[in-house]
């Protein structure tokens, strides 16, 4: 036996074991495991009055399979995200669990989502195991950060009601679509193209006062939370010179990064 090869057998070995730890530990495809529970007061969809800023609009989003989260919440960061989740146990759950939107913020007995009571049963095999899983109330299980996809919708400009043309301006952003966040928003004069960055005020609220006049083009900088990357989109239409409060006005854009 030729013991000379055994340091280089060892050193290899070292090695793949540390590429192995590398790869887990940037794997954004990789489960996390944590813990879920459900709306308690919730009808069957979310929140109205979620910490996004959504509205109405953040119950109903995705049919209903929506959530709250405790640390993926991100400061406002994470509305608006996308992650698979199902729970773990085989007698009740599914392999596929349901696909969530974060539309609220807040926690329950060390859970990293709340879930809208309709997305809560999804995760289940059959109704008989969703009634089951409701009995439970908290329940284990693995998530992960997936895309979001709205193929009927492209990007939409919501006009906050508390907006006051043209002193001020408030809005948010839905069918927010890809695995980035939008991390900056900026307004900018279709005439001369000076652009004003806007401030985050809460959770997908982006405002500012004295905003500029005329027909305004915003531009989104879309940030991914795993690799870094970072890309500024700037929608085909713009909000129109008379804005009102409480408008919808679409972007004319769909995006898949």
């Amino acid at each position: 036996m030729d013991f000379s090869l055994k340091p280089l057998a060892f050193l290899l070995c070292c090695l793949l074991l540390w590429q192995t730890q590398t790869d887990a530990s940037t794997c954004s495809d990789c489960f996390t495991q944590s813990r879920a529970a459900y709306y308690p007061n919730s009808d069957v969809n979310g929140t109205e009055t979620g910490a996004c800023g959504f509205g109405s609009f953040g119950a109903t989003i995705n049919g209903g399979d929506v959530s709250a989260a405790s640390d993926l919440y991100r400061g406002g960061v994470g509305c608006g995200a996308c992650y698979q989740v199902r729970c773990t146990n085989a007698k009740y759950c599914s392999d596929n669990g349901v696909t969530i939107v974060i539309t609220d913020s807040g926690s329950s007995d060390h859970t990293d989502f709340i879930l809208s009571n309709h997305a809560y049963s999804k995760m289940a095999q059959t109704k008989d195991a969703a009634a089951s899983l409701l009995a439970l109330g908290v329940v284990d299980i693995e998530y992960r950060r997936v895309s979001c996809s709205y193929p009927s919708h492209n990007m939409t400009i919501k006009i906050d009601e508390s907006s006051n043309y043209p002193y001020y301006l408030a809005f948010v952003i839905w069918y927010q679509q890809g695995n980035k966040d939008i991390t900056a928003v900026q307004l900018c004069e279709t005439q001369n193209y000076s652009c004003k960055l806007l401030d985050r005020t809460h959770g997908a609220v982006w405002a500012t006062t004295m905003p500029p006049s005329g027909p305004l083009s915003i531009r989104m900088l879309l940030s991914g939370s795993d690799d870094g990357d970072e890309t500024w989109i700037v929608p085909d239409n713009n909000i129109p010179q008379d804005w009102t409060a409480g408008a919808t006005y679409d972007t004319g854009v769909q995006v898949d990064l």
